[in-house]
């Protein structure tokens, strides 16, 4: 494995510092940005990195500022390393209105609740996650400017070679989580619309680190020598970190209506010349089933980086990245994107 960049990193609390490392648009946006910062739903895959960033980007700009993190912490060491990075972390069940009415006020908001696994299997609770708690939220916090994350879930499937769904393409939603996320976005934008709440919606495909996320679903198949489905034969993706600080400069730019944004990387890339990278990586045999489709679920974020900064993370490091981090037998989440499922069920 001697390829990989000697930046690799080697433990989870070097990945976790580079994935919360501010670039130069969170420092700039942290600094025009006024008042404090609370993240509802804080302690998903990509809430703590995020958290970190904002307060790590607000100390370098020089700003006073409380980072709150709201969540119902099933993990009791995911609020422990919060408040040791100083994010002040709120226990609160989002669904339970007087918990929610009693959160501090912030008129900055970034949301990232949603339910995605196990929506085919328990689809009121879906609907009340992803449906009725943003039409609570946005009544919430009405005062405040919100950044609320969607799914590129939203288009549906497009022809490779279109370059990708851009925001103004009609949706097309396949499954009972895409339908509700859509949903999620409508509620969003009624009451940006209502109540006049400033509001941003992210649209985003798919963010990756070395624990989970598209490439770490293949690298685990090839390592395996497991076969690999070309059902689904693209996919873009983008480094958690970018994801992040394109979420966070996105405050900036919030309006009501609510403005869309995607988030994806660049690069759309194919699966299967993905996975033949893998196997040269990690000397492993690769297996390919099925047949590759002419369609994809795919992002195109092009419209996004003028205001949210352009991703400078490769495809060529993730790929390299991951296939040292998986070989190593490094961290994982345990937690399959499913990205590969075209009939939308999770």
């Amino acid at each position: 494995m001697n390829q990989i960049d000697a930046t690799t990193p080697d433990s989870v609390e070097q990945l976790d510092d580079l994935l919360s490392t501010p670039n130069e648009y969170v420092v700039r946006a942290m600094s025009e940005l006024d008042g404090d910062l609370i993240i509802l739903g804080v302690g998903g895959k990509m809430g703590p990195t995020l958290a970190r960033m904002a307060k790590r980007a607000s100390d370098e700009a020089g700003v006073k500022r409380r980072v709150l993190g709201v969540s119902r912490f099933s993990s009791p060491a995911t609020r422990e390393q919060l408040e040791a990075c100083g994010v002040e972390t709120v226990a609160c069940d989002l669904l339970d209105q007087a918990a929610l009415k009693e959160l501090p006020d912030a008129p900055n908001v970034v949301c990232m609740t949603g339910l995605k696994f196990g929506a085919s299997a328990d689809p009121s609770l879906t609907w009340a996650m992803n449906c009725y708690l943003p039409a609570l939220i946005s009544q919430r916090y009405r005062h405040s400017r919100i950044a609320a994350f969607s799914s590129g879930n939203v288009y549906g499937t497009v022809d490779v070679g279109s370059g990708g769904s851009v925001e103004t393409d009609s949706l097309n939603p396949i499954g009972e989580y895409a339908i509700t996320v859509l949903g999620r976005e409508r509620m969003f934008d009624y009451f940006s619309r209502e109540l006049n709440v400033s509001t941003a919606l992210l649209r985003l495909n798919y963010a990756t680190e070395l624990r989970y996320g598209v490439l770490v679903d293949l690298a685990q198949q090839v390592d395996a020598e497991q076969p690999i489905d070309l059902s689904m034969s693209y996919a873009n993706v983008i480094w958690q970190s970018e994801a992040n600080a394109m979420a966070l400069v996105s405050l900036l730019h919030t309006a009501a209506p609510a403005r869309v944004f995607n988030i994806a990387g660049s690069e759309i890339l194919r699966v299967r010349d993905v996975c033949e990278q893998f196997s040269k990586l990690m000397t492993k045999r690769v297996q390919f089933v099925g047949e590759e489709s002419p369609h994809a679920m795919l992002n195109n974020a092009t419209a996004s980086y003028a205001d949210l900064g352009n991703p400078t993370m490769t495809s060529e490091q993730m790929i390299r990245w991951t296939a040292d981090w998986v070989a190593r037998g490094g961290e994982s989440l345990g937690k399959p994107t499913h990205f590969e499922s075209r009939d939308g069920r999770f």
